[in-house]
């Protein structure tokens, strides 16, 4: 397995991610294979169910880069099938207090630090019996701050122990601070949420994550965000879809003309 990204994260080190929203296997290892740090399989608003997911996973563990799920809430049911199932990371969405940032703690990690019930068949199939001893200072436990509730505890949050990241979701934060929903960098309000999130997180030593793409990335690296993610595979679906068929009706054209 990949060093734990949380260990890398407290060296400062920038880590990007891809981001999983088909429900395939097969993408999940193209895209996972493409160099990436981790890659994220999304449970909440992803298409996949949960033998899918299991298999999206150990696609990523094949390419040799961290596995990730966003599950669709933070509840605890969920969250320990996803990590027996082989996730180094658990991202919850809507964690807007500190007592639901407890419980997702709670949730990821094995007594005494929390109270995740033992029964890890298919990771220990990957990783042998060696898992359960170390499984709690290798898996990430990243609460989404993403409405006004969880910024006005925001420090609070970053203070709990066990929270390794904190993920701002741009779009949903953006629609509870009454903006678009999107990146709307330049908004007094948006920026000055992104900052108190990131320096919530440095003040506490944990890192800070954001849903992004190729062009914002590189504000959000300079904002201090250490878990990245620029490419969704929809998107990139779409993307390459569009370019290429741009691509050959131009050339059909030009050659049309020149006939």
């Amino acid at each position: 397995m990949p060093e734990p990204l949380k260990q890398r994260w407290q060296r400062d080190e920038l880590t990007l991610g891809a981001w999983c929203m088909l429900p395939s296997s097969l993408t999940a290892e193209i895209l996972a294979r493409g160099g990436f740090d981790w890659a994220l399989v999304d449970m909440q608003h992803g298409c996949m169910g949960y033998e899918t997911a299991v298999e999206m996973i150990r696609a990523i563990d094949l390419a040799g880069i961290t596995p990730i799920v966003r599950v669709p809430w933070n509840e605890p049911g969920i969250v320990g099938r996803m990590l027996d199932a082989g996730a180094m990371g658990i991202v919850a969405p809507m964690v807007n207090s500190v007592d639901e940032a407890r419980r997702l703690v709670e949730s990821c990690l094995y007594p005494p630090a929390g109270r995740r019930s033992l029964g890890p068949v298919r990771v220990s199939a990957r990783d042998g019996m060696g898992y359960v001893p170390g499984a709690n200072a290798r898996i990430a436990v990243i609460p989404m701050i993403e409405t006004v509730e969880a910024l006005a505890v925001v420090e609070e949050i970053a203070a709990v122990p066990g929270v390794d990241a904190l993920f701002v979701g741009p779009f949903d934060l953006s629609f509870s601070l009454g903006l678009p929903p999107g990146d709307n960098d330049g908004k007094p309000a948006f920026d000055a949420a992104i900052a108190r999130i990131n320096a919530a997180a440095r003040a506490r030593g944990i890192a800070t994550a954001v849903l992004s793409n190729p062009t914002v990335a590189p504000l959000r690296a300079a904002q201090g965000f250490r878990m990245i993610s620029v490419i969704t595979d929809n998107a990139a679906l779409a993307a390459a879809a569009q370019t290429s068929l741009a691509t050959t009706r131009a050339a059909i054209a030009e050659g049309n003309a020149h006939a």
